[in-house]
């Protein structure tokens, strides 16, 4: 294990419920603290005052709140539905605007529990080697499911098909992000309705 990724590890694996309860509280708090301070004012002292222990019993779990963030990113990514989905409607007779509006309706459920936090996470979260490769491989994933799907849709009229599936992600997950994660806030009903309709349009042009 090289130096970094010592950085972003958590020190300490609970085995014990009373240790993983501290560890969630301690994500918990951070969540709070990274969102209503930012990342930079989000100090250790600030999560370990909310999570209400001791900064010692802190830095027993995680050695650096870079190590605290990288986890939630990683609890963020381990929550993502697209992919799954995505393989549901693959080979199914739905409508074309059935499925796109499943997949737009579940990236914005994947962005919709603290937007604040998730532009932090997205923006700011220090990133091992091992976690880059974890989010390109999803990216990929995903992407290779949506190519399946616009191969074997009857609706679908594009023609580069392997563009369009890396076009309609790539459109979707930055769409979805910038608009829930501003400060101004984004009716999601009408949000969804708009994607929907225009990628449902591109890919039946």
């Amino acid at each position: 294990m090289t130096s970094e990724q010592r950085r972003l590890q958590p020190r300490k694996q609970p085995r014990q419920v009373r240790a993983e309860l501290t560890r969630q509280r301690i994500l918990t708090a951070a969540a709070h603290v990274f969102a209503e301070y930012g990342y930079a004012a989000g100090t250790t002292n600030r999560i370990a005052e909310r999570a209400r222990i001791s900064i010692g019993s802190l830095y027993q779990y995680y050695p650096n709140k870079d190590a605290i963030l990288a986890e939630l990113l990683t609890r963020h990514l381990d929550g993502d539905r697209t992919t799954e989905t995505l393989r549901r409607y693959k080979e199914s007779p739905e409508p074309l605007e059935t499925v796109i509006r499943a997949f737009v309706r579940t990236v914005i459920e994947n962005h919709l529990d603290d937007p604040r936090l998730l532009q932090i996470m997205i923006e700011q979260a220090p990133r091992s080697g091992e976690l880059l490769e974890r989010i390109t491989r999803l990216e990929w994933e995903m992407i290779g499911d949506l190519r399946e799907l616009l191969h074997g849709h009857p609706e679908v009229r594009v023609r580069d098909k392997d563009t369009a599936a890396r076009l309609v992600a790539s459109t979707v997950e930055l769409t979805v992000h910038q608009l829930i994660a501003s400060p101004g806030s984004i009716d999601v009903t009408r949000l969804e309705n708009e994607l929907v309709a225009m990628i449902t349009g591109y890919l039946r042009a």
